[in-house]
């Protein structure tokens, strides 16, 4: 899939582009502009010396003797490259007088005063004594052009080092104009799934804050919408726990004043529908707990006692079953200790039903506040493992809710602990393993 181009890098480029294009059209102009006017310069200059060097040119040709006349080709004082070369002529294209370097037969023949050109030289004329002494200067082209290319090229330097600082300045603007963007997008990259507050919106373009706050009132939505969820499954739970216990008394009572045994199999069944549906319950207040209950105490507290005596409970139907291995040195964490109880609780309750009848289930928590639990069974296939953390999710048919696991990921992932699960065990060929890191809240 092609990837699109930034905020930032769409507009550095098209603002650079923009202001690169301005600076070029400008030095084009300027560059055009300076030709022009460089050409009248030249051509003053080219005039200007024609008419000083005409007075003098009259007052020599006409102070000379009889055998004197003639072409007068003067010699330099010195070596020195001649810029301006001239040529006076009589009225009949008789060569009076010539500077050292001028070639007559590069010279046009007279058509007047004034400038004319050809492909090497630009040359302008002027005459004197009714037409009789005619003086033309030349100037070559290539002068003009190597002073105009110096002009434009020192022109150009700046320009050529101008325009990447530019750039660099516009894409620097660019990046702290954008910096609320991305300072916005970071608050909203840390949040997990479950965190639906307000992100602050400080900084922020203008014409940015109508996205975020339409963002912000999407998530309080959508907050309201989970809470009233987990309220509705909170009393709804909490409701049916008195009716449950009174129905669970009833069936009770009665199986115990009749003797016949179809009625006393029915009354057992019903029975057994009602505990489920009590532990169903259960698992919903802590579902709700686990998703918008606090699961942060306000001081550390050791963990120890908690997993002894959730072991105790939970292993007096069988006894020995449960193995369990604390450390000597307490284990200290800031997780609610009724956050902490719920997470053990499940997790061994679901080796218990799950596990192999009677084979020991092995509970440990680390100095480091790793707490695992593993059980003996059948291996959990890979697709079915993905997805055992899910809601009402189940590795194999049984009277479990579905729920453990599911409550045990929604605390890990609110404290931002890791819960790894592994099937077969770990350096075992069969069972099921469990394993959460709190080691963040210690």
């Amino acid at each position: 899939m092609r990837r699109t181009a930034g905020l930032q890098l769409r507009l550095a480029l098209g603002l650079g582009l923009a202001l690169t294009l301005v600076w070029l059209g400008a030095a084009i102009l300027t560059a055009v502009s300076l030709r022009h006017e460089m050409e009248g310069v030249f051509d003053s200059s080219l005039e200007e010396t024609a008419q000083r060097l005409l007075p003098l040119a009259v007052l020599e040709i006409t102070n000379r003797d009889e055998e004197e006349a003639g072409d007068q080709h003067l010699a330099p004082f010195r070596d020195h490259p001649e810029l301006f070369t001239y040529i006076v002529r009589d009225a009949g294209g008789g060569v009076l007088m010539r500077s050292h370097a001028a070639e007559p037969d590069l010279f046009p023949a007279w058509d007047g005063p004034g400038f004319s050109r050809d492909d090497t030289y630009r040359f302008y004329s002027e005459d004197s004594v009714q037409g009789s002494i005619r003086l033309t200067v030349a100037e070559p082209l290539a002068h003009r052009e190597q002073i105009v290319g110096e002009i434009l090229m020192r022109q150009i330097l700046p320009l050529a080092l101008m325009i990447p600082l530019t750039l660099a300045i516009v894409g620097l603007s660019v990046g702290l104009g954008l910096s609320g963007l991305r300072r916005f997008r970071a608050r909203l990259a840390t949040r997990d799934a479950r965190d639906l507050s307000p992100v602050p919106t400080e900084g922020l373009p203008a014409e940015l804050r109508p996205f975020a706050e339409t963002l912000n009132h999407l998530l309080a939505r959508l907050s309201g919408a989970f809470e009233a969820e987990r309220s509705f499954a909170a009393n709804a739970a909490h409701e049916l726990r008195t009716p449950l216990a009174g129905a669970i008394a009833q069936i009770q009572r009665l199986r115990q004043e009749t003797t016949e045994p179809a009625v006393i199999a029915r009354a057992t069944a019903i029975e057994e529908t009602l505990k489920r549906l009590t532990r169903l319950a259960e698992r919903l207040l802590q579902l709700a707990r686990a998703e918008g209950g606090k699961l942060r105490a306000d001081h550390p507290a050791d963990l120890r006692p908690i997993a002894r005596l959730l072991v105790d409970d939970l292993g007096r139907n069988q006894p020995g079953r449960l193995q369990l291995w604390l450390p000597d040195a307490p284990v200290l964490s800031s997780l609610d200790p009724d956050a902490f109880g719920i997470v053990l609780r499940n997790l061994i309750e679901n080796a218990l039903r799950h596990g192999t009848p009677a084979a020991p289930i092995a509970v440990s928590l680390t100095e480091a506040a790793v707490l695992t639990v593993s059980n003996a069974g059948p291996v959990v296939p890979p697709d079915v493992l993905a997805r055992l953390t899910d809601r009402f999710a189940r590795a194999s048919s049984g009277d479990g809710s579905g729920l453990g696991l599911a409550i045990v990921a929604a605390i890990a992932g609110r404290i931002g602990a890791s819960l790894d699960l592994a099937s077969p065990r770990p350096g075992q060929p069969d069972g099921f393993s469990a394993q959460i890191d709190l080691s963040a809240l210690s």
